[in-house]
């Protein structure tokens, strides 16, 4: 008994993502609306950057909303917030899993460009404001694709280990 219990706990103490969820489970509107949120955001300030006209590779530090932003900031917000809304529609695990990607791409992104602050490489005009934005957006987008899926260790007598292993319960004399 006790080495199973043993034997458990070291299977159970790492991280996981679970993709057993089904499709029409409930956390399903977590994963939606995190991506749809964050979506209509970066799209409204893509759109904002290309209506001011500012040129593709300009550097002057012309701001959107607060922001610093470049023509090719702007495209590039477009497309991930287009990229965000279709994961909204297309919803599930694909939502969740598209939420951690592009969450942990925006806190590379907010590393790599607060490196390139006031040098030559900082093609997408990134300032201070903007590193912080794409960390709080990597951050969120995180916790939305995260929610309900990655566990740890939980005990067995925890009604979320319980109704995620319903199965074992009935193997159970």
């Amino acid at each position: 008994m006790a080495t199973h219990t043993i034997s458990q706990r070291i299977n159970h103490s790492r991280v996981s993502l679970n993709e057993h969820l089904p499709i029409d489970h409930r956390l399903n509107s977590v994963y939606r609306f995190g991506a749809g949120a964050m979506g209509i955001i970066l799209m409204i300030f893509g759109i904002l950057g290309l209506v001011h006209q500012i040129g593709f590779f300009d550097t002057g530090g012309d701001t959107v909303a607060g922001l610093s932003t470049n023509g090719a900031l702007s495209v590039l917000s477009i497309v991930v917030g287009l990229l965000l809304l279709y994961g909204m529609v297309r919803g599930g695990n694909f939502a969740s899993t598209l939420n951690i990607v592009l969450g942990v791409l925006f806190l590379v992104s907010g590393f790599v460009n607060l490196a390139l602050l006031d040098t030559s490489r900082n093609f997408l005009a990134f300032r201070m404001q903007n590193v912080l934005f794409s960390f709080v957006v990597g951050l969120l987008l995180m916790v939305f694709g995260m929610y309900g899926r990655v566990t740890g260790f939980l005990p067995h007598d925890n009604p979320y280990w319980k109704a995620r292993h319903e199965h074992l319960d009935e193997e159970r004399p």
